[in-house]
């Protein structure tokens, strides 16, 4: 398989478009814990159609989630990574698994309503400061494992999970990168199966994590310096608008 043909479509403009989301992307993950899935959709979509986004988005997050681990090792709590995977490795399977079996437009109505409903979902929980023990933690993880499967820019509902068992800071930062390679891992392996690990979409995951490594070093040099607050509002209205518009355009195609 050649790489490079996965490109033969696109345009320089575009792949330097996708390079430099991808770069931000990662500073803002390494800032706030979520953003890649988020983001990348919005390049992504435009560029390639709605099928191919949670693959590329699953195999370039190894390398994402390995920068932030490695910039976060020491704070990790490994024994609460351990029962998010124990518990949602299977239903990530099975999530993986139902979204190769969505059409283009139905890609893009379940990616786009992910995106659009954790904004809320996130304020929700951090306003009613929910807290969980790791029974709690585990049975959450089981209904993260069928998000995070199926979709992009699930993300926060690991962070909040995380959050509300009591963890904080860079430690949220790095359980959720430990927690996040392995279901990408699980994740890629069912693409894999299925059949829609194409070149195109492992160049562009290729592309996308390797621009994005030095971001969690660039962020954790920012950390202190970036009010948070700023850049998740930023970052919460440029979701939910890339969610209506990837909503809008499936519905157009299905009507």
């Amino acid at each position: 398989m050649n790489i490079l043909s996965g490109f033969a479509d696109i345009s320089i403009v575009q792949l330097l478009l996708v390079a430099g989301m991808a770069l931000f992307a990662s500073v803002i993950g390494g800032l706030a814990g979520y953003g890649t899935g988020a983001l990348m959709p919005l390049v992504l979509v435009p560029l390639v159609g709605a099928e191919p986004v949670v693959p590329i988005i699953a195999i370039s997050s190894i390398f994402t989630n390995f920068s932030r681990f490695a910039a976060y090792f020491r704070y990790a709590d490994r024994r609460r990574a351990l029962i998010v995977v124990g518990a949602s490795a299977l239903t990530t399977a099975l999530g993986a698994y139902g979204y190769t079996r969505l059409s283009g437009a139905g890609a893009a109505v379940v990616i786009g309503a992910m995106l659009i409903l954790s904004v809320p979902l996130r304020r929700l929980l951090k306003r009613h400061d929910v807290r969980i023990g790791n029974s709690g933690l585990a049975a959450g993880a089981v209904g993260y494992g069928v998000l995070v499967g199926g979709t992009a820019g699930s993300g926060v509902i690991l962070l909040s999970l995380l959050m509300a068992v009591g963890l904080e800071g860079a430690a949220v930062i790095a359980t959720d990168a430990v927690v996040s390679l392995v279901t990408s891992v699980i994740k890629i392996s069912v693409f894999g199966m299925a059949g829609v690990v194409s070149p195109q979409v492992l160049a562009f995951a290729v592309l996308i994590g390797v621009v994005a490594l030095p971001g969690a070093f660039l962020a954790k040099a920012f950390v202190e310096r970036m009010p948070v607050h700023i850049h998740t509002a930023i970052l919460d209205v440029a979701v939910m608008i890339g969610g209506v518009v990837m909503i809008s355009s499936a519905l157009r195609q299905l009507l």
